[in-house]
């Protein structure tokens, strides 16, 4: 059991989902839906609780579901990370410069224009 906690509290600073994070992810919801159908039981059916426990249902459905997507995602390390992001950098500043230099061809054709229309005025 202190093994469990302690997995437990460490994979809270990690990135991604350990085995104890989604045994207590599960665990959680069970006692919740178990508490919430005692509840419905206990008031012969409050509709409030019953709303209560479709929502409750509802999210665990959806939490399952990202659990999934995760184990099928391939999470990135931060060197990754850091290496894309520093050549998305150089391809902007790449498309930058191209940018500047078609401004600048633009604009020294707008002035010859002008110059040219001057002239025949």
């Amino acid at each position: 059991m202190a093994s469990f906690i302690t997995g437990l509290w460490e994979s809270v600073f990690q990135p991604g989902t350990s085995p104890q994070l989604i045994l207590a992810t599960h665990l959680s919801f069970s006692a919740l839906l178990i508490t919430l159908a005692w509840l419905i039981f206990v008031t012969s059916g409050n509709i409030h609780f019953i709303m209560l426990f479709i929502i409750a249902t509802l999210l665990w459905i959806t939490v399952i579901w990202f659990i999934s997507e995760l184990k099928s995602a391939q999470l990135l390390s931060n060197q990754q990370l850091e290496s894309e992001t520093t050549g998305e950098k150089e391809d902007s500043k790449t498309k930058t410069e191209t940018i500047k230099e078609d401004k600048g061809a633009s604009s020294s054709t707008k002035q010859n224009k002008t110059t040219t229309k001057s002239r025949k005025a």
